[in-house]
This record gives structure tokens, sequence and C-alpha cells, in this order.
């Protein structure tokens, strides 16, 4: 991959690791394809989740509520997840398989506590940026490829905001695991498809 193409893994965290705070299914089997490719790309970034334990997103901090229900706060519509990230834990700590050194730049989002950040470009007020379309267009990059966890909702942001902010993207479909919480997944996919993300399989690289 040439200097105008970048390589953005998505909270390859222990939180959404089995185990973690909020586990995706097969969240771990990301890392040994991640390493396979992240080596092709000389620009790699990571983001990570990144939460005081107070968060607005935590079912734990409204009483009377259980994970996966939703809320309404000012910017919209919130999903209320189990902890996970918390700041400085373990369960915010990059996965330690990772072969990654490489990386130029990781993007903590998610640490402001009245605001979840799904995406690694704005978060979910759809105001706030968090800085990595700016970064990525002073360095001439053009092309991003994602993958990470999960792909229904921090990739599928991510990739989605991409786009907006005028890169072309690929997903790296067998790179990434999804919740799937009521249909997230396929609407995740479709959503991406409508606006001109592409979907490879990391054999295809």
């Amino acid at each position: 991959m040439n200097n105008s193409t970048a390589l953005l893994i998505v909270d390859a965290q222990y939180g959404f690791m089995p185990g973690g705070g909020l586990p995706v299914a097969g969240g771990h089997a990301i890392v040994p394809v991640v390493n396979r490719v992240a080596p092709r790309f000389a620009n790699v970034v990571l983001t990570q989740d990144w939460h005081p334990r107070d968060h607005v997103s935590f079912a734990a901090n409204h009483p009377g509520r259980q994970p996966f229900e939703t809320i309404s706060l000012p910017y919209g519509e919130q999903v209320l997840w189990p902890v996970h990230c918390v700041q400085g834990t373990r369960d915010a700590a990059l996965h330690e398989g990772l072969r990654v050194d490489h990386a130029q730049l990781i993007v903590r989002k998610g640490y402001q506590r009245d605001i979840d950040s799904y995406s690694a470009f704005v978060e979910a007020d759809r105001r706030t940026t968090t800085g990595l379309a700016a970064w990525l267009q002073a360095r001439g990059i053009t092309r991003l490829w994602l993958c990470g966890l999960a792909t229904d909702y921090c990739v599928a942001w991510s990739a989605l905001d991409a786009r907006a902010a005028g890169f072309e993207v690929t997903v790296i479909e067998d790179a990434c695991r999804a919740i799937d919480l009521n249909g997230s997944l396929a609407q995740a996919w479709a959503d991406m498809a409508a606006a001109g993300v592409r979907r490879v399989d990391s054999a295809q690289i």
C-alpha cells in the first residue's frame, strides 16, 4: 500500500473480546488477521474506547435501567451498554497480541462523560470531531482500510464518517466481528454499501 493509504484498526481492546466488559462473539479472532494485513500498510492508526467510570452510556449509571435498553439524550437515542473500557483498566487496553509497532497514532474516544463516541471521526453529538480526518488529510492520505470491533457500531460509524469526509473506504470483513443487536449488522452493511464503502476479505489484499 502506498503512502496515500492507511489502515484504521478500530477498538481491538480486551473489553470487546471474550471475557471483556462488552464482549463481541469471536472478537479475539480478528487479532491474527489484523497482524497478517497490517505489515502491508505504511500508515496505521488505532482507536481506543476510553470511558470514565461514570460515562453516560453505561446502564449502571442509570438506576433501574438494563444494558441494551435505549434512552434519549440531548444528542439523540443512546443504547445503554455494560460497563466497558474504563480508562486505565485492562478492559480498555489494546490486545497484547497485536503486532502493529509501526502504528503512528492512537485516537482515544468516548472519554467525555456526557457524549458517547462510536466513530473514529465524529462523536455521537455529530458535532465534536476527534481531529482524525484533519490528521489524515495533512499526511496526504486519501484511502482508508478499516478493521476491528464491532462491525455494526464503531467500524460502521467510522466508515460512514470517513466517506462523508471524502475518503475512499474499504472494510476488511474477516478482520471484524459484530454485536448484531436487533438486526444492526445487516443494517450497517446496507448503510455502508449505500455510502460507497467497499467490502473485502483479507485474502484480497
